[in-house]
């Protein structure tokens, strides 16, 4: 979801309030598989679409911490664009911050949220504070191009997301078998 009316933080008089993006998805994983999964920098090239060749210039592996920086490349429609984040705030298990130092916005700040859903499923919290650059000029680029592109984006997170912290079956089988359940899963079920 992205909310049109001001989402507070950080104003700039001359370009606006910060606009917000909210997206939440669980996962059938536990909760420090998924917070693992997101610690590891690389995966950010897993969940990103490829339309933006996106690229993490800095050297892996990155240990997670408040006060890293990483920087990225990506391309869109064949303009290069760098961006440099800093990770403001880090709490293992909980959440992370990511805030953009240089980038294609005028402010970014990305909040991920983890909360345990019982022992094995969590539930993941995208919160995107974010504002365009250029004025009004940006805030046209907002309707004509950055909201529809922030959608794909964060779609294809979501989905890829759920694609790769699927449980496998071979674990979907042991959860039957610890419940009684009869039902045969796999290619052993034929």
């Amino acid at each position: 979801m992205i909310d049109e009316t001001a989402a507070g933080g950080r104003a700039t008089p001359a370009l606006g309030a910060p606009r917000r993006l909210e997206r939440s998805q669980v996962v059938a994983r536990p909760i420090h598989e998924v917070f693992a999964f997101f610690s590891e920098a690389a995966n950010l090239e897993a969940i990103t679409p490829p339309f933006l060749h996106f690229r993490i210039l800095t050297p892996m592996p990155i240990a997670m911490r408040a006060g890293v920086h990483i920087d990225y490349a990506l391309s869109l429609y064949g303009v290069p664009i760098r961006w440099r984040t800093l990770i403001a705030r880090w709490e293992p298990g909980v959440c992370f911050v990511d805030e953009q130092e240089s980038g294609p916005f005028a402010l970014w700040r990305h909040t991920h949220e983890f909360e345990a859903r019982g022992p094995s499923s969590t539930l993941m919290r995208d919160t995107v504070q974010y504002l365009e650059p250029l004025g009004p000029i940006g805030r046209l680029g907002h309707i004509v191009f950055v909201k529809r592109a922030l959608g794909r984006i964060f779609d294809f997170r979501r989905d890829t997301t759920a694609r790769l912290l699927a449980p496998s079956a071979a674990a979907q089988r042991a959860r039957s078998d610890r419940n009684g359940s009869q039902a045969a899963v796999g290619p052993e079920a034929a």
